[in-house]
């Protein structure tokens, strides 16, 4: 007996956001593009909130330079993931700790003397979204976030997704 696949009604949420967001990315460069933008999109954003100035807060001792104002868009952003896809909640929790600590290791950098974090995020930031628009250019699609906010999110984890086909692991 043949399987068939699920109807919208059966379809998961996540499911059903990663077939919106596929609509505007059918095309080979298109996709090619957001696997390189995405992620540099994430952790630069990332490192752009780190930036803010975050008040000292007596009771959080030497972890005072790792709770800032990127915890809330991490807790937030592993909250929805996590209402969409444990496993997929899981897997952008270790990548979001990766691109942690590649923002205090430019941290360091700055605090030796080199470029400003917030500089070299506001720089990989602004490249990423031409790259982006670009791609869409090329799809000759809108981007999918311009219609619900909540895309921004998918992006991530709709590339996540892939990897986990790939391997076989359901999400």
């Amino acid at each position: 007996m043949k399987s068939q696949s699920p109807t919208a009604a059966e379809k998961r949420p996540v499911d059903i956001y990663f077939d919106k967001y596929a609509e505007s990315h059918q095309n080979h460069t298109n996709k090619t593009i957001h696997w390189i933008c995405v992620p540099l999109i994430v952790f630069s954003l990332l490192g752009l909130v780190w930036a803010i100035p975050f008040p000292y807060l007596k009771f959080l001792g030497s972890y005072n330079g790792f709770f800032n104002w990127a915890s809330f868009l991490i807790a937030f952003s592993i909250y929805f993931y996590y209402k969409l896809s444990p496993v997929l909640s899981y897997l952008m929790l270790l990548i979001i700790f990766a691109f942690c600590y590649g923002i205090m290791e430019l941290d360091a950098i700055q605090k030796a003397g080199g470029p400003a974090l917030w500089l070299v995020c506001l720089v990989l930031f602004v490249v990423s979204w031409i790259g982006q628009f670009i791609g869409h250019k090329i799809e000759g699609k809108k981007p999918s976030f311009l219609d619900d906010l909540k895309f921004l999110l998918i992006g991530p984890i709709w590339l996540l997704h892939f990897i986990l086909k790939k391997v076989k692991l359901k999400y």
